[in-house]
């Protein structure tokens, strides 16, 4: 596995990048793969929350806009070990308002030193138009009535979306493969019946320790396409004491991107992060930034919670 992994980003390096996006992207993806990944929920035997919010390109006018909330647990259904999440997206765009919900499963099953999550999610996509036409005067510009695919007012329209997920994890490494979209959902609009075309995930990554027993390395890698566009981002983290993190990703073309996170004493983690662009975006922006809250529990149902007895009524 040690050395797939160490082959899958040498390969993620020589590839030369195309951008497009219509799923949002995350810069903290590894702390957010149930999102793109239902493979992932219960595998890590806990109850787990994540809240994110994105800015990206700060500055302009419509910019993206992203909010998301997702939950997940370990269930047993019929003495199957299994794992069920929620994910709750709202992501904003120019006039563009766009809400993914949808139901997650995965079965669970104990593979060589890991667990292997198979997971598929179910649940609906809308997407709202709210267009503010802007049209200069004089002759030379066709008006909008005029286009047959521009829409002129607010319309929107819900969809069934689905998607699939495999995931694999270990005490070190985990390794993420998943298709979202994978029905390429249909929007019928008055002009025109745009598609969702599918999305493709691919994400490893590695906890190594270094010879202070207090650090661990930890670097990713997050390949993302829509079959047409392919976009990645390497990512190296280094973790103190399992509490405090910091480091630094790249997003081929995009933005290098500083991270860094915090576990409290109650086991909520935060996490922020602030992307430097380096794209021609730069000269409009002033940058990306992305708050993370995660927060991983127990619950022992149908089990009574350990007690301690005085002697005294014993």
């Amino acid at each position: 596995m040690k050395k797939l992994i160490t082959a899958f980003l040498f390969l993620v390096l020589l590839v030369h990048p195309v951008f497009s996006q219509q799923d949002p992207l995350s810069s903290q993806y590894m702390f957010n793969i149930l999102t793109y990944n239902p493979g992932v929920a219960g595998t890590s035997g806990m109850i787990c929350a994540t809240a994110l919010n994105r800015q990206q390109w700060v500055g302009f006018k419509g910019a993206p806009s992203t909010t998301l909330f997702n939950i997940s647990a370990p269930v047993s259904l019929f003495g199957i070990k299994s794992g069920v999440g929620l994910v709750v997206e709202s992501d904003n765009i120019g006039f563009d308002k766009n809400i993914n919900l949808t139901g997650a499963y995965s079965y669970i099953m104990d593979l060589a030193s890991g667990k292997l999550g198979i997971g598929l999610n179910l649940g609906m996509f809308s997407m709202a138009l709210s267009p503010d036409w802007q049209i200069p005067s004089g002759d030379a510009h066709t008006p909008v009535s005029g286009d047959p695919l521009i829409p002129e007012s607010k319309e929107s329209h819900v969809t069934f979306d689905a998607g699939l997920g495999f995931f694999y994890k270990t005490d070190k490494y985990y390794g993420s493969l998943s298709v979202t979209h994978i029905n390429q959902p249909k929007l019928n609009f008055s002009k025109g019946s745009p598609y969702i075309s599918r999305h493709y995930y691919l994400t490893g990554g590695y906890t190594l320790q270094l010879p202070n027993p207090s650090l661990e390395l930890m670097p990713s890698a997050f390949v993302y396409s829509d079959g047409k566009a392919f976009q990645y981002a390497i990512t190296s983290l280094i973790r103190y004491n399992k509490k405090v993190w910091g480091g630094v990703s790249y997003r081929a073309g995009d933005a290098f991107i500083g991270i860094v996170g915090l576990q409290l004493f109650n086991g909520i983690r935060l996490g922020y992060s602030y992307d430097f662009t380096i794209s021609d975006v730069r000269t409009n922006s002033s940058g990306s930034y992305e708050f993370v809250v995660n927060y991983c529990f127990d619950l022992n149902l149908g089990k009574s919670p350990m007690k301690y007895k005085s002697i005294r009524f014993l």
